[in-house]
């Protein structure tokens, strides 16, 4: 059952796509297994599953992080519909701060997408009954979620879409430029 892994533009996200077998029935694919994920050098610690449906296409859910000590690597799947799928890099010191990577994720391809810690994570349902599965690597908490605004004109995000289904919530994130540091990327010793 193998793996393929493809680097996005900021190498840290990844797509990855579970083998599938397939016959006159379906098909068969192992989404998660730790032994071989971790062959494949992929060594997180998951500790919490979330499902989420959306029942309207267009529906916006974005953009969210935790903060330290409850920040989370998260890996993103459909097993109903299509999203558009959005990780902008927090990390301070990165040479891709406030950059962002996207990339379509469905149930027809089978894909995933790997969102390491220090990322905001933002997806647009493209198909109405989308549902989305998703692991992390820290539990909830409430007091460490935080968000940003998915149409801050300093990220150019180019969301397909200009009036998106949105919660309240989402349609207050704060700016990029009113962040606080919340991720910093270690500084090198001098040798």
């Amino acid at each position: 059952m193998g793996l393929s892994i493809e680097t996005l533009a900021i190498p840290e996200v990844k797509i990855i796509t579970p083998a599938r077998h397939g016959d006159e029935r379906g098909f068969f694919s192992e989404s998660w297994s730790r032994p071989r994920w971790h062959e494949a050098g992929i060594t997180l610690d998951f500790v919490q599953d979330n499902h989420a449906y959306s029942a309207q296409a267009g529906t916006l859910r974005g953009l969210h992080f935790q903060v330290p000590p409850f920040a989370q690597a998260k890996l993103v799947r459909v097993v109903r519909g299509a999203i558009l799928d959005v990780a902008v890099d927090l990390r301070q010191g990165s040479p891709t701060f406030g950059q962002h990577v996207s990339a379509e994720i469905s149930a027809r391809q089978g894909n995933q997408i790997l969102i390491p810690e220090g990322f905001a994570h933002g997806l647009l349902t493209l198909e109405p009954d989308t549902e989305v599965l998703y692991k992390v690597t820290q539990v909830y908490s409430p007091a460490h979620d935080k968000g940003l605004r998915w149409n801050d004109p300093d990220l150019a995000i180019d969301w397909p879409i200009t009036r998106p289904v949105l919660s309240e919530k989402d349609r207050q994130q704060p700016w990029l430029r009113d962040l606080p540091r919340y991720f910093e990327l270690p500084t090198s010793e001098a040798p």
